[in-house]
């Protein structure tokens, strides 16, 4: 592939006022969230894929990914796009700008960028898209309206968002019902938007944009060779610091070194299957 260098942008000094701070990343950037998020993108990847093709995310595009942690949605978009189109991704952590740097796409790449709202292509866009970043933003339509002047005509919007609420476990098991009360309190105490899955046509509505299209989807799995305990674990081990600071749960309530064995030994007794994370997709032409 040929490197471009489409999107490059500048970054002014100062944040937008109608745009808003976005909140703090709960889950942190330390190592263990590094990895966290690439076992993610494993589980929900093909759900990502399917609504950006939905959306008509295609060659030749020059795609802007907001707040593209380790890469994961960038490198989605990129095998989209080939070798004639671009990807920029820009996240507010180095660690994981560093990390996403390492897998040497040559139609991808990543800046720095200490808050959405400060920051402006010089090029215009054919797409922005996101995962898992407007449930951290104060005032989400600000940010969609913020990127539409840069977007071309016919241009597209594409988040996929959470909805908490709808993860489901049956039977339900006591140990998943209690790592569920523990993700859903941090995240509550640390003021992320847990179900802005639901919100995103309103959203996208208060942004001026067209209401969009939307798909619901979950991965769903059970058994000994599910990867959904570990995918649980590692997020309670990303959010503990926080759960410690909230009071939520302690280190050693949580006993996260072991929390996957004995997720997956009560679940597989149970027969349990459970579907985490419920994701809304939305998208929209402009």
């Amino acid at each position: 592939m040929k490197q471009r260098n489409s999107l490059l942008s500048e970054q002014p000094s100062g944040i937008e006022e109608s745009a808003g701070p976005t909140r703090q990343y709960v889950l942190g950037d330390s190592e263990c969230e590094l990895r966290r998020l690439v076992s993610q993108s494993r589980l929900i990847a093909d759900i990502t894929e399917q609504v950006m093709k939905r959306a008509g995310i295609g060659h030749g595009m020059n795609v802007l990914d907001c707040g593209c942690g380790v890469g994961d949605v960038s490198f989605l978009a990129a095998k989209l796009v080939g070798s004639e189109g671009h990807v920029l991704g820009i996240d507010r952590s180095v660690a994981g700008i560093d990390r996403a740097r390492e897998a040497g796409f040559l139609n991808v790449s990543f800046e720095v960028v200490d808050d959405l709202a400060s920051f402006r292509p010089r090029v215009p866009l054919d797409a922005v898209v996101g995962r898992l970043i407007l449930m951290y933003v104060q005032e989400p339509a600000a940010i969609l309206s913020h990127f539409v002047p840069y977007i071309r005509r016919g241009g597209l919007v594409v988040f996929h968002e959470l909805v908490l609420s709808m993860s489901r476990s049956v039977p339900s098991c006591p140990l998943l019902e209690k790592c569920g009360g523990w993700i859903h309190d941090t995240f509550v105490q640390a003021g992320a938007d847990i179900d802005m899955g639901w919100k995103l046509f309103a959203t996208f509505q208060r942004a001026g944009l067209p209401g969009p299209e939307m798909l619901l989807a979950s991965p769903v799995s059970a058994g000994t060779d599910s990867p959904m305990y570990r995918h649980i674990a590692e997020t309670v081990r990303s959010l503990l610091p926080m759960m410690e600071r909230y009071g939520v749960a302690s280190a050693e309530e949580v006993m996260v070194d072991n929390l996957a064995d004995r997720l997956r030994a009560e679940m597989t007794a149970a027969g349990t299957v459970c579907a985490t994370p419920v994701l809304i997709g939305a998208w929209t032409h402009l």
